[in-house]
């Protein structure tokens, strides 16, 4: 059977202010009417039932993530007592799933993910199932085929062709690319043989947990002895012990880079895995003079602009401003140039050295 793994414990900090410790970027409404944690769980209800469905993030947001899911049984939400990226989180979850479907296939997903529409993401899933039922030794990934020449996102060579499942085309992967300079990123793009990495991922659990016991051994024991005592009063303790020792590596690196049959799937959707404030640009429709408003404001001489409040009560209002990105959001206020939009995580570091994370 299908099981779905979403991965919901990160912080966000390129969506400061709006995104803080106390409510990160998973937990707001940024693509519509429902937090990007909800949109994650609807894209997959249909296809997965709650009882199948996981969801991996911090112990900090365990109560959060309940209240913005509250079908989802809480030993389904598993909070992590400390971060360590991805491969940690791919190995619980299998160990867990596995205990009570040796045979399970196994998607894991971001939480925080605009895909439109989503029927066309559920024939992708339904895709990726049966390639993984039908050859089960393979590592299966959802490839976006790039509308841009992004320097912001991974890219998958593909290969041959290696499977077509409900319309939709699988290749063989070629190569990883890492984020690359715009030069070979349009490269990239004009070639026609290179997909976005979306980060989300298919494959049968024993398939991933024989990857780790090969690549990872001390990863995959660990989350053997967790699975082992999750009905016992043990688990919290356990959990915390094991956990905190898991190395800190994404499953990029630990499971796919070592794997030799990976596939890549040409996905339908529209994606965006809302990295940053420009996001917003290509989620919102844009006034006349460029301007992206998600608040109450009023400008003269204000072009191309990224204008967010939590407040529709407080007006912001611009004069002769262009290229901005200004977002309000409680206590805080960010004012930047979108050529420097990198510079927010760089802003957030900056605050916590200067001891003022009050504000984060």
């Amino acid at each position: 059977m299908l099981h779905a793994m979403i991965m919901a414990g990160g912080g966000g900090t390129r969506f400061w202010p709006r995104s803080r410790k106390k409510k990160p970027k998973q937990f707001l409404q940024l693509g519509g009417d429902r937090s990007l944690i909800q949109q994650a769980y609807e894209r997959l209800e249909a296809a997965v039932p709650p009882e199948r469905m996981w969801v991996i993030t911090s112990e900090a947001y365990r109560q959060e993530t309940q209240a913005h899911l509250p079908a989802l049984a809480n030993d389904h939400i598993i909070g992590e007592p400390v971060g360590r990226d991805t491969a940690p989180c791919v190995a619980l979850g299998a160990a867990l799933i596995i205990k009570n479907d040796p045979e399970a296939v196994m998607l894991v997903s971001p939480a925080d993910h605009v895909i439109e529409p989503v029927q066309e993401f559920r024939r992708a899933v339904h895709a990726a199932h049966e390639i993984c039922k039908d050859s089960p030794n393979t590592f299966l990934t959802f490839g976006i085929p790039p509308t841009y020449p992004s320097v912001g996102y991974g890219y998958i060579q593909k290969g041959p062709e290696a499977a077509q499942k409900q319309g939709l085309t699988a290749y063989k992967v070629s190569a990883f690319k890492e984020k690359p300079s715009l030069e070979i990123a349009q490269q990239f793009f004009a070639s026609g043989n290179y997909f976005w990495n979306s980060g989300i991922f298919v494959w049968r659990a024993s398939t991933v947990l024989a990857a780790l016991k090969e690549h990872k051994p001390a990863m995959h024991d660990a989350a053997i002895r967790i699975a082992a005592a999750w009905d016992t009063p043990e688990r919290k303790a356990v959990l915390e012990t094991e956990f905190a020792g898991m190395e800190k590596i994404s499953v990029d690196y630990a499971v796919m880079e070592n794997a030799k049959e990976v596939m890549v799937l040409q996905t339908p959707y529209k994606w965006d895995d809302v990295g940053s404030w420009q996001a917003l640009e290509r989620l919102h429709p844009q006034d006349a003079d460029g301007n992206t408003v998600v608040a109450s404001h009023c400008g003269i001489r204000t072009s191309n602009c990224i204008i967010v409040s939590d407040n529709r009560n407080n007006l912001t209002t611009t004069i002769g401003v262009e290229n901005l990105i200004i977002v309000r959001d409680g206590d805080a206020l960010l004012v930047a140039d979108k050529r420097d939009e990198a510079g927010v995580k760089e802003l957030v570091d900056l605050l916590r050295k200067r001891g003022l994370e009050l504000y984060l």
